[in-house]
């Protein structure tokens, strides 16, 4: 005779069947924020990237104001250019460096009797002027011719041979001794060569056409393989990036 079932204790009842799991509840989602338009995301991308080169361009302009600032006051220290001079332009008129103070100039050491050289850097200096002057916005400028050869460039000499250049062409001459003080005020090198037979002689000098701001400060200068069009470029550039020194910031 089978014996009866006993019954499964409830605890380990419970075990093997455990109670039916309440169906699984999920959890709730919070709604995703509606996106922007496309037209507004692109705004924003626009207005940050704005900022962002805004900025940039600010430390690069804060940069190079710190460059020139740096380049002015290596000039200062070299004083190249700074002293004063005493010539006399064509017309016989004593000329100093306060004359031209205000404009800018652009000044040639060389003499009348040169072969080549000397005319066709004043060529070139002529087209350069001639270029910027098609651009009534900048500032005015001043062409001069310093000649290192006064024994033979008296005022008439000079005035005859710049005719053929620019019409504001200024020619300045003087003494031997106001002619080098001059040219040592700039660092030009002049040597008269030997006379031959007929006593005519070349002189040897810097080739340099040198830039001076409306202060009076040495600014550039340009070698005989600058072309008018760089010059002017330069010039130009100079022109654009030009403070005016403090009350007692010149010489």
């Amino acid at each position: 005779m089978l014996r009866s079932l006993r019954p499964i204790p409830q605890l380990y009842h419970s075990r093997l069947c455990p109670a039916p799991c309440h169906p699984r509840r999920r959890l709730a989602v919070p709604p995703a924020a509606p996106r922007l338009p496309l037209r507004r995301r692109l705004a924003v991308v626009g207005a940050v990237a704005g900022a962002a080169a805004a900025g940039w361009l600010y430390l690069r302009h804060q940069k190079e104001r710190q460059q020139r600032s740096r380049r002015l006051q290596h000039l200062r220290q070299l004083a190249l250019g700074q002293g004063d001079f005493q010539l006399q332009d064509t017309s016989g008129a004593a000329r100093s460096k306060a004359d031209f103070l205000g404009r800018w100039v652009l000044l040639y050491f060389g003499f009348t009797h040169c072969p080549d050289v000397c005319p066709e850097e004043l060529e070139k200096l002529s087209r350069a002027v001639e270029l910027l002057e098609r651009d009534p916005a900048l500032p005015p400028l001043q062409p001069l011719f310093v000649t290192v050869d006064p024994e033979r460039d008296d005022a008439a000499a000079l005035a005859r041979y710049l005719r053929d250049f620019h019409p504001r062409l200024l020619g300045l001459t003087g003494t031997p001794e106001q002619v080098r003080a001059a040219a040592a005020a700039f660092r030009v090198y002049v040597s008269a060569g030997p006379r031959d037979a007929d006593g005519d002689y070349v002189v040897d000098h810097s080739v340099l056409t040198f830039l001076v701001d409306p202060d009076g400060i040495f600014r550039d200068c340009y070698s005989r393989s600058r072309t008018a069009e760089e010059v002017a470029r330069s010039v130009r550039g100079h022109m654009d990036a030009y403070e005016p020194l403090p009350p007692g910031g010149g010489q």
